[in-house]
């Protein structure tokens, strides 16, 4: 087995690890996304959350879901490729699918002690916040690189064409 391919959970597998983690005094930090065409934002956003706390486990939105979400012709890259490509990175412990349109059930499954996202949301608006909080974790937001994104990539490529 690929040694990135260690790093890939069930959520049922993911919330066990997590515990562990957790029973070890880790602090465990959750984000998600869709990770399509992975570039320099991506990279700098995942290293910064790792930072937050001990493990970083990231939620990685199915490509049914990323279909709903972003249109009939995304995703670009597979699901396998897209958590094969995350699990990859030194400073993620763990990646975990999805197939809701929110992580909101896989975050009360894991019960991470810290969420975030970039800070385009804000904690209100961040899916699962109530519940981290409740349970005495945290939420917190982390600044984005400019001039960065999948759809900017794909327009890019396009107007090659």
């Amino acid at each position: 087995m690929q040694k990135t391919a260690q790093k890939i959970f069930s959520q049922e597998a993911l919330a066990q690890q997590v515990k562990k983690w957790q029973a070890q005094g880790e602090k465990v930090v959750f984000t998600n996304g869709c990770f399509d065409i992975v570039h320099l934002g991506h990279i700098d956003y995942l290293e910064k959350a790792r930072a937050l706390g001990d493990r970083l486990v990231v939620g990685i939105n199915s490509d049914a879901s990323v279909k709903r979400l972003k249109g009939k012709n995304r995703p670009v890259i597979e699901e396998y490729a897209r958590l094969r490509m995350i699990a990859a990175m030194a400073f993620v412990d763990a990646v975990c699918l999805f197939d809701e349109d929110t992580p909101k059930s896989l975050i009360e499954k894991i019960s991470p002690d810290i969420l975030t996202k970039g800070s385009d949301y804000t904690p209100e608006n961040i899916v699962g916040a109530d519940f981290v909080m409740a349970k005495g974790g945290e939420v917190k937001t982390i600044d984005l690189v400019e001039g960065f994104s999948t759809s900017k990539i794909i327009d890019k490529i396009k107007s090659f064409l």
